[in-house]
């Protein structure tokens, strides 16, 4: 399993934030390993949505299937994904009002298909790129909600 986590402060209220992150049309401003939204539910996000989404890493495209398993509006997004050979990740999006802006802890866990061989030709292929693109990601979002975007 590969663990990465980041967090960020934003000079945006949680309700700005969660309307950014929870928005699959928005995933391209801020999102740096995202290259296409496949599909998405219909509505506001809730536990059951779903969503399929390509996303590129060491020069490759993977399909992943989201599925949207805990829902606290402005608090807490945990997203189940299924990738290619029975790959899995767990991202959880956390929300905390702070001193007139959000704290935005970022968290994926990615569990290889194959087990500990899995794992192991993972960290070769991926090496240090998922918190390089955690960080740069929110980043991204902290510049887009604060107006200091391209």
């Amino acid at each position: 399993m590969t663990l990465v986590t980041a967090s960020t402060r934003i000079a945006a209220a949680p309700a700005d934030v969660w309307k950014k992150v929870m928005d699959p049309n928005s995933l391209g401003d801020w999102v740096t390993i995202h290259r296409k939204l496949l599909r998405a539910d219909e509505g506001p996000p809730r536990v059951g949505f779903e969503m399929d989404q390509r996303i590129h890493l060491r020069g490759v495209n993977l399909d992943v299937h989201w599925k949207l398993v805990a829902c606290r509006v402005e608090e807490l997004a945990v997203w189940e994904g299924r990738g290619p050979a029975r790959s899995h990740a767990r991202s959880e999006y956390i929300l905390k009002a702070d001193d007139g802006g959000t704290r935005f802890d970022y968290r994926n866990e990615f569990r290889a298909p194959l087990g500990p061989l899995g794992a192991v030709v993972s960290r070769a292929l991926v090496g240090g790129i998922p918190m390089r693109e955690a960080t740069r990601t929110l980043d991204l979002l902290r510049d887009e909600l604060e107006g200091k975007s391209k």
